[in-house]
């Protein structure tokens, strides 16, 4: 009688361990970042045109982060690529928005100057392809301003402007972990 209270005892013990188990396992597993942007690579080196806001993804309860890159003729002031942009919000489902280049390059100049010092800019306009936020939906024209800082100074930023149905993911990313490339007149 008494082997049988503690094999019941040692059964009941496995259980709430193991539940402990997955719960734990459950639980880092949703603390492992999510790699919205994997579809849109880092492109390393020097392309016709590109940036990230940050290597990482959002690893926090909220943050963004955005990358891009496409092609670029300033001969014929044309554009074309791919960015997306993703929010976390504290207690709301992630919002990522894809977007594609309108052709027309809007603006380019390699004698800008931001943030107190000189660099390349140029400005772009986008249309959003997908979206999992359902007040920015497809369709929806923005812009972003994409300066990269030169003569040995990390200073490079990356700003989105939309209306006000997408107005959550205007964004100012500035500073030494923005890394843009924007080409030369």
């Amino acid at each position: 009688m008494r082997r049988n209270h503690l094999i019941r005892g040692i059964g009941v013990v496995t259980v709430v361990l193991a539940s402990l188990v997955v719960l734990g396992m459950a639980g880092s597993a949703s603390a492992y970042p999510v790699q919205y942007c994997a579809q849109i690579p880092i492109v390393g080196g020097i392309p016709p045109w590109g940036f990230h806001t940050s290597p990482q993804p959002i690893t926090g309860a909220t943050g963004s982060y955005a990358r891009g890159h496409g092609n670029i003729s300033l001969t014929a002031n044309t554009v074309s690529g791919i960015l997306c942009q993703v929010d976390r919000v504290r207690n709301q489902p992630d919002r990522l928005i894809i977007m594609t280049v309108n052709q027309h390059l809007v603006y380019h100049s390699h004698h800008a100057v931001m943030w107190g010092v000189p660099g390349n800019i140029m400005k772009i306009t986008v249309r959003v392809k997908s979206s999992t936020d359902p007040r920015c939906q497809v369709g929806t024209i923005g812009s972003v301003t994409l300066f990269a800082s030169y003569n040995n100074v990390r200073s490079d930023s990356v700003q989105f402007f939309f209306p006000a149905a997408c107005e959550g993911h205007d964004h100012l990313y500035h500073g030494p972990q923005v890394n843009n490339q924007v080409p030369p007149l």
